[in-house]
């Protein structure tokens, strides 16, 4: 996976594995989530959208299985 740092306020990076439709969001607060089952014309729509937050909220969250991976930093 490749590794995108996006202009966001919510969202900091963002990472796709084509192959297993997985979608790797790392948020500002340095939370990791892991969402499945992501189709790349998702990935795609959220890469090119205004709002990366907005897109994420509308489309993403609470739509697709997803993961922690790793929890946010306490410092």
């Amino acid at each position: 996976m490749i590794i995108t740092a996006v202009d966001s306020s919510l969202v900091r990076t963002v990472a796709y594995d084509v192959d297993r439709e997985l979608l790797q969001i790392e948020f500002h607060n340095r939370s990791l989530y892991q969402y499945f089952h992501i189709p790349k014309t998702v990935y795609d729509a959220l890469l090119q959208a205004p709002s990366k937050g907005k897109y994420f909220n509308q489309v993403i969250r609470q739509h697709f299985s997803y993961a922690l991976v790793k929890a946010e930093s306490l410092s």
